[in-house]
């Protein structure tokens, strides 16, 4: 019997907890944080999505010496430079509310002709004290109004590339066709196949 590949998350999100753990479905134990007893908020003070999810792996990694990823992920705004980027958690500030963050990325967006934007994950990868970079990328557009009861964050205004619906439209297993952390995932995924040792 095979024993499952244990790897710690580090994210105190449950939303992206979820959401990893329907893409992995049963081939490894993915730990959070507060499953791992560990109560700590990461910073992510850096300018790249890189760096703050090296930043957060290379954390968890130091205080736990266990295999362990984390992942930053941002929105990207055509017509607003590349807004909300890394600042898209706390776009309306520290407390990271997502109905805030909404109104003004759509109060930002008044007047705007071209709607295009990308979702962008970046995974970061702990492995046996080596550090390993994932990225997924999901193309689509804002539109005016929120739709949808499911998802997080800015789900209920984004509508990728190929679907009429936004995200926050689509159940969990419809979402990851589409979605940006799924590419990265799956990028993680065949990595760890790939290692001789994947398999504990």
């Amino acid at each position: 019997m095979t024993i499952k590949s244990t790897l710690i998350f580090a994210t105190n999100n449950q939303h992206k907890v979820d959401e990893i753990r329907s893409i992995l479905g049963d081939e490894f134990m993915i730990i959070s944080l507060k499953e791992a007893g560990i109560d700590i908020d990461i910073p992510e003070p850096f300018l790249t999505l890189e760096a703050n999810a090296s930043q957060k792996s290379k954390t968890i990694h130091e205080l736990t010496k266990q295999n362990c990823f984390s992942e930053d992920t941002g929105l990207e705004v055509d017509a607003l430079n590349g807004e909300p980027g890394v600042k898209s958690a706390r776009y309306s500030g520290e407390e990271k509310n997502f109905a805030a963050n909404i109104a003004k990325l759509l109060s930002n967006m008044k007047g705007k002709e071209y709607r295009g934007a990308r979702f962008r994950t970046v995974i970061s990868l702990n492995w046996h004290n080596k550090e390993y970079l994932f990225e997924g990328v999901s193309e689509g557009k804002i539109i005016d109004t929120p739709k949808g009861e499911y998802g997080f964050g800015y789900d209920p205004v984004f509508v990728p590339v190929g679907s009429e619906k936004t995200f926050a439209e689509m159940e969990l297993q419809e979402k990851n066709t589409y979605s940006h952390r799924r590419i990265a995932t799956d990028k993680l995924v065949a990595f760890l196949k790939h290692q001789h040792s994947w398999k504990e």
